[in-house]
């Protein structure tokens, strides 16, 4: 039973007293004050009041083997009694050299050089300098530009809003933000081709294809999130779009720059999403499941030609002065390792593919004929349910209604942490989910909804 009390406690109080949130409102704490977490086991988050609730989201999409993990906590502890943190320049140390040992065994084919950061944000922000830097040292001064998709989401920090566009994160900021060029996101839910996502020959790259032809002498990288946009809506497309789009890149010397960062360590069913299509990125950037939701930390895999045209006496001025204090924090790198070990060890990969279908089957069961919702769409681990007015024509609730909003509220009270992206609602759990909670989870997201819809048509 969901327990709430009728005043803020103390640490409420002291929260909003001091604490300014990400990604919020704070006037909507006002009807919904934080929730004061106190301790957390596997799938379960439990508040000062002794709720319960299903992860549902991954806290973010961070974690991948649920909270405290015992095999991640062993190797924290062990290693905070060795090394905690050191200079990671003309200094190195044993977990991140295993690490990237590790590391090369599973990245894309041609990635073979690997740079530490602390943020997908700021991998980001690194990616397109190595890009930059590299047509600019190797007689290409000219290639300035970038490309991503339309509704493309790729870190907040000013350079990753330059490749970004939704609109609740950018706009605001545009007079500080260098503007890359948008190309046409593919659209699957509401293809203009009137194809679907198993049928087509992303026949929509021919926008992508005309802008780079137009641009092909002027860009640097095209930089993407394979498979799956997250934050524009867990908007699923097809792997031939991104074979296309290596063939193209490869062919005018363009970087292809594949962030994984929500979207790698097994989250589509493959270790990372660019499998999918069968192809490598000359820059990939990794964060998020990398440490489990343990510790923030970024890796940027690159290809042996990027790193070769950095590598000149001091003098050329080629070095790449880009870093972090916590690069290659030797906590973080301990916890990453355990992280690809556990893949191995446990076989994540075969039980993704065997729970990912369970919750393929059950939620098609739960939400068949739906009359709001529009699509259930899902790869490996992630599914997401899109709500609209009206099925026929796809007409989303107004944005002012705040639907995903609402919804999150109720699935809260009935102990389900279910985040909204505007009129979508998504499932990222952690892998340990089991099929009975599984079960509960979807039937949680159908109440929730029913509810909301129930409470909104009485109102009208």
């Amino acid at each position: 039973m969901y327990k709430r009390q009728s005043k803020l406690s103390s640490l409420q109080e002291k929260d909003l007293k001091y604490i300014f949130h990400p990604c919020s409102q704070m006037k909507d704490y006002e009807k919904l004050p934080p929730m004061i977490i106190k301790k957390a086991e596997g799938l379960y988050l439990e508040d000062e009041f002794g709720n319960r609730y299903m992860d549902c989201v991954g806290s973010w999409w961070v974690n991948l083997f649920g909270h405290c993990n015992p095999r991640i906590n062993r190797v924290i502890k062990e290693q905070i009694d060795k090394l905690e943190h050191v200079l990671f320049v003309n200094f190195s140390h044993e977990a991140a050299i295993e690490l990237a040992e590790e590391l090369i065994k599973v990245v894309p084919k041609g990635i073979e050089k690997f740079l530490f950061a602390d943020n997908g944000s700021s991998s980001i922000e690194m990616a397109l300098k190595l890009s930059f830097q590299y047509h600019q040292q190797s007689g290409n001064p000219k290639r300035t530009k970038f490309i991503s998709l339309s509704n493309a989401y790729h870190g907040e920090t000013v350079g990753a809003l330059g490749v970004g566009d939704v609109d609740i994160f950018t706009k605001t900021y545009r007079p500080l933000i260098k503007e890359g060029v948008k190309a046409d996101k593919p659209e699957c839910f509401r293809c203009p081709y009137g194809k679907n996502y198993s049928t087509c020959e992303a026949q929509c790259f021919e926008r992508m294809e005309k802008l780079i032809e137009e641009n092909r002498d002027e860009i640097a990288a095209v930089i993407i999130e394979p498979v799956v946009q997250g934050a524009a809506g867990m908007k699923i497309y097809s792997p031939i779009y991104i074979k296309k789009l290596r063939e193209i890149t490869k062919k005018y010397g363009i970087h292809l720059i594949a962030d994984e960062i929500a979207v790698g360590f097994g989250r589509t069913g493959k270790m990372f999403a660019m499998e999918h299509a069968g192809v490598s990125p000359d820059i990939m950037c990794m964060s998020k499941g990398l440490t489990a939701g343990y510790y923030p930390m970024a890796i940027i895999g690159i290809t042996q030609e990027i790193y070769d045209s950095f590598y000149a006496d001091y003098l050329e001025g080629k070095s790449f002065l880009h870093s972090h204090t916590y690069s290659g924090n030797p906590i973080g790198c301990r916890i990453a390792l355990e992280v690809l070990r556990i893949f191995r060890e446990e076989n994540i990969l075969e039980m993704i593919e065997e729970k990912g279908e369970y919750l393929r089957k059950k939620a098609q069961e739960v939400f068949e004929g739906h009359p709001y919702i529009g699509e259930y769409r899902q790869i490996g681990m992630i599914g997401a349910l899109e709500f609209v007015k009206d099925r026929d024509s796809k007409e989303l609730f107004p944005s002012e209604e705040r639907a995903g909003y609402e919804i999150y509220k109720i699935a809260l009270k009935k102990g389900a942490l279910l985040r909204p992206l505007g009129n979508v609602i998504y499932f990222m759990p952690p892998y340990i989910i089991t099929k009975e909670e599984i079960d509960k989870m979807l039937e949680i997201c159908k109440e929730s909804i029913d509810e909301y819809i129930d409470r909104r048509n009485k109102d009208k």
